[in-house]
């Protein structure tokens, strides 16, 4: 048992080591992965996350990896799959070919002996890795993948109406002036500067939607510790690191493109996340399912009629 439990711990960080190398090897090109898909010229207004073969968007860290995959050898389709998916539509991954990684997580129970003797259950969580493939690189599929569907839109000279509406419906407190960016615990408001000082009004609302994963992690919402953000580096580091996950997720949800110009804080978080993720091989996998838990929750707060037609 002990063998079992040994090899399913070096399997677990396997994949945890693999992930976080992926991203640590982008990073020390000074690119940040998740916000690269954004400036491609051929997603530009058709921006989405990745798709499974049955249409359900992928989720959490697996967004990174095939958005960062699909850069990489230049896919315009979203959709993937795996190579039984393939076969069972009649089609074929053409030879040669090489798939993506994607995991998905899951729990084994061990049955423990605690301090006074009493067997306990106890849940362990793990990833496990599999293989997908690009529509582009399989033969046969027929038209029914040949028009996947994007959630994009064409850039406006105004406000994103949809947009708005969408941050309006999560009641955050969103005050505008100055000439930075933030959420204050505190008070429980955002500050942002006047939507006019953007260089699109797209990065207004990849900002704002930055800010309001800061405002879902608060206490009495999804209770992230956010106690030492001031204090300590590289807690400040994991946090922002969600945060700038959760925006990008979610202006995917939105259809919303922008320029994403590196802010002037950048610089200084790059060398945390370089730090952090060196140092920690869950780190990246953990602020991407945070992030996707804020953006559930910011979905979970729009009107019914609205999240049935998402």
């Amino acid at each position: 048992m002990m063998k079992k439990d040994k090899r399913i711990n070096e399997q677990r960080l396997d994949v945890y080591a693999r992930i976080t190398d992926k991203i640590i090897a982008a990073l020390n090109e000074g690119v940040r992965p998740w916000v690269q898909p954004w400036s491609n010229k051929h997603l530009a207004g058709r921006v989405s996350r990745h798709l499974r073969h049955n249409g359900e968007p992928y989720s959490g860290i697996n967004v990174l990896l095939l958005w960062s995959e699909a850069m990489a050898r230049g896919y315009a389709s979203p959709t993937w799959m795996t190579f039984r998916q393939a076969q069972e539509l009649g089609a074929c991954v053409r030879k040669g070919e090489t798939g993506s990684m994607v995991v998905y997580a899951n729990r084994i129970s061990k049955t423990e002996t605690d301090g006074a003797g009493n067997e306990i259950e106890r849940d362990i969580p793990f990833l496990k890795a599999y293989t997908v493939f690009n529509v582009e690189q399989i033969d046969d599929l027929g038209d029914r993948y040949t028009d996947a569907p994007h959630r994009g839109t064409a850039r406006p000279i105004d406000r994103i109406a949809h947009a708005d509406s969408f941050f309006a419906a999560t009641g955050a407190v969103i005050r505008h002036g100055g000439d930075k960016a933030f959420y204050a615990p505190g008070p429980d408001i955002i500050q942002m500067p006047p939507i006019e000082t953007f260089r699109d009004v797209e990065s207004y609302y990849a900002t704002l939607a930055h800010e309001e994963i800061h405002w879902a992690g608060a206490a009495h919402r999804l209770n992230r510790d956010l106690s030492r953000y001031a204090k300590d580096r590289s807690e400040r580091a994991r946090e922002e690191l969600t945060a700038e996950l959760g925006a990008v997720f979610l202006a995917a949800d939105l259809g919303i493109v922008p320029e994403l110009e590196p802010r002037a804080d950048h610089a200084s978080y790059l060398a945390a996340w370089l730090s952090v993720l060196k140092n920690d091989k869950r780190c990246i996998v953990q602020a991407a399912a945070q992030a996707q838990r804020s953006v559930a929750f910011l979905h979970d707060l729009q009107p019914q009629a609205q999240r049935d037609a998402a």
